[in-house]
């Protein structure tokens, strides 16, 4: 698959980036993860610390894959509102599952302070404002069930937006505590800690056949080299309908501009990252090195070309956008690119077990926040590898029921 195209800038944090060799023996483990991406790195990390077996095989070089494309607001609240969420699946599961992605991030805090590569993990208050008047009433409601429930939320009016940045909205939620940081550093510190833990990493081995038997599973590569595992996970990010087609996945195109380095940002309270209730919408948050990444302007397209060929105009619209809301601001693109970008249409991630992949995990973290989704269901499957059992499984298989509204 052609996940993306244009000029990245996330390869150009990184000097000198680890390299892994390619897979040229059979070789046996506990536990094969396919994807060296966030979710199979999240997932090797979590396994190794307690001693499992773990090799994780690449089909590119690693980073070279959606890492490298991901904007990495790191943020619990999502794409679909708990509201929207509480209509299709409860009030409890759609809290648990904030919950859950608010103990992610938390997690991936954590994690961070211990890796050999730094991934700038930074926390960030987030503003979510109403693009139009008749949003409001939608936030009011979102606000209250937030509140409810405990998360750490505020609701600002007019006077409070105009008052801390240079634009005026009717209303916005402000949340507190959520992050940003470089997702293929965090990446490539995961890997070289889980290497340095005794787990083996192949990238330039591809996976193009498999057996099961009772007690294991049987990946073949390319070259026709064995792996086998006791468990499989399939962390291949988009590329995970290359093994099972998911009904409730979808796939669209997203686009994202970097600027080059801005010299003020005086007029950005607290640097937050900032989204609003407009579907498509625009998100931006800023960089350590004092660029903006300002993304969004999905269209509903899984073809490359056609993505491809509004990566020049998206870039023009996006930063026309960022000017808007700052017009003190001095935007000048860099660096820009379109990509594939998966979701679900109930608006949960999916974790994918079948009876046709025995001994599988098939994790599918779409969604727009698909790093905090990886560190949810990579908790989720290492609880069930070792120890039989999640309390949160049912929550994100694919088996899934939705409620009456």
């Amino acid at each position: 698959m052609d996940l993306q195209s244009g000029k990245l800038y996330w390869p150009t944090t990184i000097a000198n980036p680890p390299s892994y060799p390619k897979l040229e023996e059979d070789i046996s483990c506990d536990v094969l993860i396919i994807g060296a991406g966030s979710s199979g790195a999240q997932c090797a990390n979590s396994l190794c610390d307690q001693g499992v077996s773990v090799v994780i095989v690449d089909k590119r070089k690693v980073g070279e894959g959606s890492t490298s494309t991901n904007t990495a607001l790191i943020q619990y609240a999502g794409e679909k509102s708990f509201v929207s969420l509480s209509h299709s699946f409860g009030e409890e599961i759609a809290s648990r599952h904030l919950k859950l992605c608010e103990q992610s991030i938390n997690h991936i805090e954590q994690v961070s302070s211990q890796l050999p590569i730094n991934p700038d993990f930074i926390r960030r208050d987030s503003l979510y404002y109403a693009s139009y008047e008749e949003d409001v009433s939608a936030l009011n409601e979102e606000y209250a069930l937030l509140q409810k429930y405990g998360f750490k939320v505020d609701l600002w009016n007019e006077q409070h937006i105009s008052g801390s940045y240079p634009f005026r909205k009717k209303a916005a939620l402000y949340y507190h505590d959520d992050a940003e940081m470089n997702p293929l550093k965090f990446v490539y510190g995961l890997l070289e800690k889980v290497k340095s833990q005794g787990g083996k990493i192949y990238e330039n081995t591809e996976i193009t056949g498999r057996r099961f038997e009772q007690d294991y599973a049987v990946f073949y590569t390319k070259e026709r080299r064995e792996i086998r595992a006791k468990h499989v996970i399939i962390a291949a990010g988009y590329e995970d309908s290359d093994f099972k087609t998911e009904k409730n996945a979808t796939l669209a195109s997203s686009y994202a501009v970097i600027t080059k380095p801005i010299n003020d940002f005086s007029s950005w309270y607290k640097r937050t990252l900032i989204w609003e209730t407009a579907r498509p919408y625009v998100y931006m948050r800023t960089t350590p090195d004092n660029r903006v990444i300002i993304g969004g302007m999905d269209k509903d397209t899984s073809f490359a070309s056609t993505r491809d060929s509004k990566i020049l105009a998206s870039k023009d619209k996006l930063i026309q956008e960022f000017n808007k809301l700052f017009p003190d601001i001095q935007a000048e693109p860099e660096y820009y690119l379109g990509a594939f970008y998966g979701g679900t249409h109930d608006g949960l991630p999916v974790l994918g077990q079948y009876e046709t992949y025995p001994h599988c995990y098939i994790l599918m973290a779409y969604g727009d926040n698909g790093t905090v989704y990886n560190g949810v269901l990579a908790k989720i499957v290492s609880d069930q590898i070792l120890t039989g059992s999640s309390s949160d499984l049912d929550i994100y298989l694919q088996t899934r029921p939705l409620i009456s509204r």
